[in-house]
């Protein structure tokens, strides 16, 4: 059909499926044109009055001609027509174009794209169907293009790459249906895992290979492989890991570190990769001469110098640095200082190995906070993002305290993503702050099975959510059964109560226990609503009341002394005490990356109702250090408890009872005051009124390759339990043993193995002093932790 420039005229139909696109019909038709004229001193040109389409079914001929960009009556040379045909068979519309001219008419046949019917994934095992949709930019219903098919074949492999399997290929097919439809199908080869085979380091003395491999995020390939994918190789994950090593050797003084190059070998049979970091570790500086100076009248440079803790000697951190600028800002707010910015300038004394540190106040630039804009939170309130500032609206802007704010949101955990940035407001002295956020889940519940020496095997259902609601709560549910114990637990913290700094926790707790460790069973409830909040850098206060419950059963006559059936006999009874601790915790302000200590110190007062009034005292301090650069950790705990009863009567399920965690070695309830007599086969512990307990271990690594997880430790407990009143002894005419202080001491070595399921610790004890009727237990299995 004829198609006039100036006219309208129908759409053309054909079928045509071609991969091709040729130019072959224009050259000839050039040729038989140039042919049939004489040589010409200049270039032919073209006028054409018609223009006739064919083989478009779905884009309108006005469409085509505005592509081609040919004009009625206009002349047109071949080069032209050559523009015109690479604009039509570059507009992604059409598999194949040709322009024929005939006189004064000009033909150009197209043959479309067809539209997808379906997509397709073949191959696929490790990533669903559904998130490669996500992937792709092809989409049924729309017109089909080799360029975006190719794009998303490479994005898909993209995807593989990410999960170590570089050897991954994607290769887009199509099957042709009727009415130009085509199914488009990735076929997808997935490949097998590239892991990490070794990872070793060049240049480093300080540090050894091991110590620094437990920096990275990347792991080497090991047994667990099969479990562990962190043994796989990431690009994205080394240029994460580089920040690691710098971050770790800046903390430890070393100012002049620098990596120089990092090498990633593929093996031949690209199943593994070699990598290797290439370091410069530099000299070590510590804090030399610290300095405060100022040139604005109104600031007090003692004040600001007493405020200062960093002190001199001390191993260099840029983290110690940041920690007095803050303190020092904060200072300044309180002083009505506004404006006043701390310059850190640092002082080389490559003599002595020291930086000296001159903090400078000087005024900033009077610049606002406008306003500050949260997006993408589509669970969590915008209060929730907004509390992690300390500035608001209105208030001076300060970039440090922004960025602070901007870690503290990454802190919660609720978002997978948080970007903060602050741009020019409504004029140069405003600042509006963006923060832009994806949110990930926060929730989880689960269903598992357990063991544990002291409870046997057992079964839990658990719900915990961190951002209930999307208001930054937590809330937890959970029911444990085992063989010799049952407990329920519920447990909710509102962490900004009233929008203050102040952590409301309210738990209630049930537990039942059929114990296999005396002839008698306990039942226990608690309610507790606690309020925690600061005190000072490193010191927090909880006040907290309990109301407590408990009850003891089933005990029997002729297993079960004298004085466990008389407390027994005294029924069901109600505690109702106030109560505070306080703890002092270093590791909160991170200034040391290889010390910690932590101090508790807490007291509970009964007799606010309930049947007795008491005091119950408990005291913690726990310290750890690593030596022998870094290899060895140390660590040494105290405990110690004191329960004074004022009215009323102590009970076994008021008494200490330890179990194989506070002392190890010995079973729960194993050591401390026992009610005995080997006539009546009566052995009852009865636990004490007083405890104390020090610990000792190291945890060095054992020689077995780092990606095993598995480390070695051993340990020395000292401790004992004592203490009973006067009206509990006089319930019996049974012997009462050890109820005088009575140390006993415990030798053993730990495994620590770093495991799928979490971080196991495997205790191997042997007693080396202890009393006669001490219940010694010799394994113990339990989760590890530091302190």
């Amino acid at each position: 059909m004829t198609y006039g420039l100036s006219g309208d005229s129908p759409r053309r139909s054909a079928h045509v499926f071609k991969k091709s696109v040729s130019i072959a019909a224009i050259s000839v038709a050039f040729t038989m044109a140039f042919t049939a004229l004489p040589s010409p001193v200049v270039a032919q040109a073209f006028s054409f009055n018609n223009v006739s389409i064919e083989g478009n079914q779905r884009i309108e001929p006005g469409t085509i001609l505005s592509y081609a960009g040919i004009a009625r009556g206009a002349a047109v040379s071949a080069a032209e027509l050559n523009d015109a045909y690479q604009r039509l068979a570059n507009s992604g519309l059409f598999e194949t174009v040709e322009i024929v001219p005939q006189g004064n008419t000009l033909i150009i046949r197209v043959v479309e794209y067809p539209t997808i019917n379906r997509i397709a994934f073949e191959g696929n095992r490790r990533i669903d169907d559904e998130e490669l949709a996500g992937i792709v930019r092809s989409q049924s219903r729309r017109v089909y293009n080799p360029s975006t098919a190719e794009q998303d074949a490479q994005s898909i492999a993209d995807a593989y790459t990410q999960q170590g399997r570089i050897a991954a290929r994607v290769t887009p097919k199509l099957i042709r249906r009727s009415e130009n439809r085509v199914d488009l199908v990735y076929e997808i080869f997935e490949g097998g895992v590239t892991e990490v085979e070794r990872i070793g380091f060049v240049g480093n003395d300080a540090y050894s290979d091991r110590r620094l491999r437990r920096v990275l995020e990347t792991k080497q390939a090991g047994l667990l492989r099969a479990i562990i994918r962190k043994d796989t190789f990431i690009e994205d994950r080394i240029a994460f890991d580089r920040q690691l090593l710098q971050d770790f050797y800046a903390s430890r003084g070393y100012v002049d570190f620098r990596i120089t190059g990092v090498n990633a070998e593929l093996a031949e049979e690209r199943d593994a990769y070699f990598i290797t970091f290439n370091v410069q570790e530099g000299q070590q500086f510590d804090v030399g001469n610290i300095t405060v100076e100022s040139d604005l009248a109104e600031v007090d440079t003692e004040a600001f110098r007493d405020a200062i803790k960093m002190k001199s000697g001390k191993t260099y951190s840029p983290s110690l640095v940041e920690n007095e600028i803050a303190r020092l800002e904060r200072l300044a707010i309180q002083q009505g200082l506004n404006f006043v910015r701390v310059d850190p300038r640092i002082s080389r004394n490559d003599r002595d190995l020291t930086l000296d540190v001159n903090f400078v106040l000087t005024r900033g630039p009077r610049i606002f906070v406008e306003r500050i804009d949260i997006e993408g939170n589509t669970t969590t309130l915008d209060r929730v993002v907004r509390r992690q500032f300390e500035t608001a609206e209105g208030d001076p802007f300060n970039p440090r305290a922004i960025r602070e704010a901007a870690e503290r949101i990454r802190a919660l955990g609720y978002f997978a993503n948080a970007d903060v940035e602050a741009r020019e407001g409504s004029t140069p002295q405003q600042v509006i702050v963006d923060v832009n956020v994806e949110e990930q889940p926060t929730g989880s519940i689960g269903f598992g099975g357990s063991y544990s020496t002291t409870s046997g095997f057992g079964a839990s259902i658990s719900f915990s959510e961190q951002n209930f609601l999307g208001r930054g709560q937590t809330l937890s549910l959970g029911v444990n059964t085992a063989s010799s114990a049952s407990s329920y637990n519920f447990n909710f913290v509102e962490p900004a109560f009233l929008g203050r700094d102040v952590a409301f926790g309210l738990a209630l707790n049930y537990n039942e226990t059929d114990n296999e460790y005396a002839e008698f069973d306990t039942a226990t409830g608690v309610f507790r609503p606690s309020f925690s909040f600061p005190v000072s850098e490193s010191g927090r206060l909880s006040l907290r009341y309990t109301a407590r419950f408990s009850d003891i059963r089933n005990s029997s006559d002729g297993d079960t002394g004298q004085i466990i059936r008389a407390e027994e006999d005294l029924g069901r009874r109600f505690d109702s005490s106030l109560g505070y601790t306080y703890s002092y915790d270093t590791r909160r302000t991170g200034l040391d990356p290889n010390a910690g200590v932590l101090l508790e110190f807490g007291q509970d007062f009964g007799g606010v109702g309930g049947d007795t009034s008491f005091i119950k005292t408990n005291l913690r301090a726990v310290a750890q250090t690593k030596i022998w650069n870094e290899e060895v950790t140390l660590r040494a705990s105290f405990e110690a408890g004191a329960l004074n009863y004022t009215s009323g009567e102590t009970r076994v399920t008021d008494r200490f009872l330890l179990s194989d965690s506070t002392l190890r070695g010995f079973e729960y309830g194993g050591i401390g005051p026992r009610e005995y007599n080997s006539a009546d086969d009566i052995d009852d512990s009865l636990g004490g009124n007083y405890f104390a307990v020090a610990r000792f271990e190291a945890e060095f690594p054992i020689g077995l390759p780092d990606e095993y997880g598995v480390t070695g430790g051993v340990f020395y407990d000292i401790g004992s339990v004592w203490g009973l009143s006067d009206e509990t002894l006089g319930q019996t005419t049974n012997d009462v043993l050890y109820e005088d202080f009575s140390a006993r001491h415990v030798l053993g070595v730990s495994i620590f193995w770093d495991s799928a399921l979490g971080p196991l610790r495997l205790n191997f004890s042997r007693p080396i002093k202890k009393e006669k009727h001490d219940r010694d237990q010799n394994f113990s299995l339990s989760i590890s932790t530091d302190f």
